[in-house]
């Protein structure tokens, strides 16, 4: 019996080893797998290009540069876009993609994006917003209710919420939580050898205390309208 138990411990131990060694080799020399988004190799460079789409709905939209802060502080082959969506009323609609590379860390935490904006979690839930052309037609999303006060340049501080709705998607995978995506990022890892090649896509509107579920309402149509233009269901290749 003690020596079956030898075997059993020396056997584990040997699989522990193997599957670490195959982590390490998994880190530094990864295959990459495809985008779950439209994106374009870009010549000399190790980033992709990615757009969100300039027309949507009655939208009037800008597009942003790529911001200091995430030139200094993701990996190099971090491919980003930004747009700004503005309606008649006013209404504004900040759209985002960041895809990651070789590197798992260019995609963090909604929780950590968020320090340093001056906003708070007041809530936090999960739902689906129909999209056609997606997965199921349900895209599963996080959608976070913010509050903040803000000292205004002249005057008194302002009390001020927002929505943030958030999800990630990879080649024929999609899901609305960050841990996850991780959990699904690491057994595609050890199973098949390939590091699938994430993309967090948020939409972000400030509104006034009281007017959140108002703001998703209109957030909604626009996420439902411009998905379909940079999200690809699994068979569709580019």
């Amino acid at each position: 019996m003690k020596n079956q138990n030898w075997i059993l411990f020396l056997v584990t131990l040997a699989l522990i080893a193997a599957a670490a060694a195959l982590l390490v080799r998994l880190k530094h020399h990864p295959q990459l797998g495809r985008p779950g988004i439209v994106a374009t190799p870009i010549p000399g460079s190790l980033q992709m290009k990615i757009d969100l789409p300039a027309e949507v709905l009655a939208f009037t939209s800008t597009n942003v540069p790529e911001p200091k802060v995430a030139l200094d502080y993701l990996p190099r082959d971090t491919s980003y876009a930004e747009r700004i969506y503005t309606a008649s009323d006013g209404f504004r609609v900040q759209g985002t993609i960041v895809l990651m590379g070789t590197d798992r860390t260019s995609i963090h935490n909604a929780d950590y994006c968020l320090a340093g904006t001056g906003y708070n979690t007041k809530q936090k839930s999960i739902t689906n917003i129909p999209v056609a052309g997606i997965l199921s037609g349900q895209l599963p999303v996080s959608r976070w209710d913010l509050r903040g006060v803000f000292q205004q340049s002249e005057g008194p501080k302002m009390n001020l919420n927002g929505v943030y709705v958030f999800w990630f998607v990879a080649d024929g995978d999609e899901t609305a939580s960050h841990l996850e995506m991780m959990k699904k990022l690491a057994i595609h890892l050890l199973t098949t050898g390939v590091m699938q090649r994430w993309a967090y896509v948020s939409y972000f509107s400030e509104c006034q205390p009281g007017q959140e579920d108002a703001a998703f309402d209109r957030m909604k149509k626009l996420i439902a309208a411009s998905v379909p233009e940079f999200q690809l269901p699994p068979s569709k290749k580019f």
